[in-house]
C-alpha cells in the first residue's frame, strides 16, 4: 500500500509509527548526506557513522520540526549535519591516540554548489526512482519521455500508443506527486 499522496513526507514523519516514510526519507536522503560527508574529508566508514548519527537526530528533531517558508529545510539539515560532524571532530581530539590533522573545509567553496545545485538534482533523482513503483509503466514511461529524455509529447504518445492528453496527465501527475513529496525539502 503506497502513502497517502496528499500529505508530504515532511508530515507523514510526524507520525507515530510512521516506517514506511522513514524508510523512504532515508533512502531519499542516506545516499545524499553520505556524498556530502565524504566531501568533508571523511572516510567511508566514518562517514557511514555521521549518515548514522544524522538520522538519530533527526528522529529525534523531524516530528517537532515546523516548516517555515521564510526557512530552509536544507539549511536546518545542514546545520543538524555540520553540528554533528563538529562533535565527531571534537570527540575525536579528545581521544588520547594520534589523529589526522583535520583540515576544516571551505564550507562556500566545497559544499555550498553541492547544497545548492547537487542536492536538488540528487534529492529529485532519489525520489523519483523511490516514487517509481507507486505509478503504472506507461505513465511513468510518459513522465519520464517527456520530463528526462525531452521527448514531445507527440513523440512520446506515438511511442506509447496514448493520446497526448494522457501523456500531459501523466506528466503532471508524476510531477504533482513529487512536488507533494520533497514539500518543503528542496527550499
Amino acid at each position: 500500500m503506497s502513502p497517502p499522496t496528499s500529505a508530504s513526507l515532511l508530515e507523514r514523519l510526524r507520525q507515530p509509527d510512521a516506517v514506511q516514510a522513514w524508510e523512504r526519507f532515508v533512502e531519499l536522503y542516506g545516499p545524499l548526506i553520505h556524498t556530502w560527508a565524504r566531501r568533508t574529508g571523511l572516510q567511508d566508514a566514518d562517514a557511514d557513522d555521521l549518515v548514522q548519527e544524522v538520522f538519530v537526530r533527526l528522529r529525534e528533531e523531524l516530528p517537532k520540526f515546523v516548516y517555515d517558508r521564510a526557512g530552509s529545510f536544507r539549511g536546518w539539515l545542514r546545520v543538524v549535519t555540520m553540528n554533528l560532524w563538529r562533535n565527531q571532530r571534537r570527540q575525536a581530539a579528545r581521544r588520547p591516540v594520534a589523529l589526522p590533522a583535520w583540515v576544516e573545509p571551505t564550507l562556500p567553496d566545497a559544499v555550498a554548489g553541492f547544497w545548492e545545485d547537487e542536492f536538488g538534482r540528487e534529492l529529485v533523482a532519489r525520489a523519483a526512482a523511490v516514487m517509481r513503483q507507486d505509478f503504472e509503466e506507461h505513465t511513468w514511461k510518459a513522465f519520464w519521455g517527456v520530463v528526462v529524455d525531452g521527448k514531445s509529447y507527440a513523440a512520446v504518445a506515438t511511442e506509447l500508443g496514448m493520446t497526448e492528453t494522457a501523456v500531459g496527465v501523466a506528466r503532471w501527475r508524476v510531477k504533482q506527486r513529487l512536488r507533494e513529496e520533497l514539500a518543503g525539502m528542496l527550499d
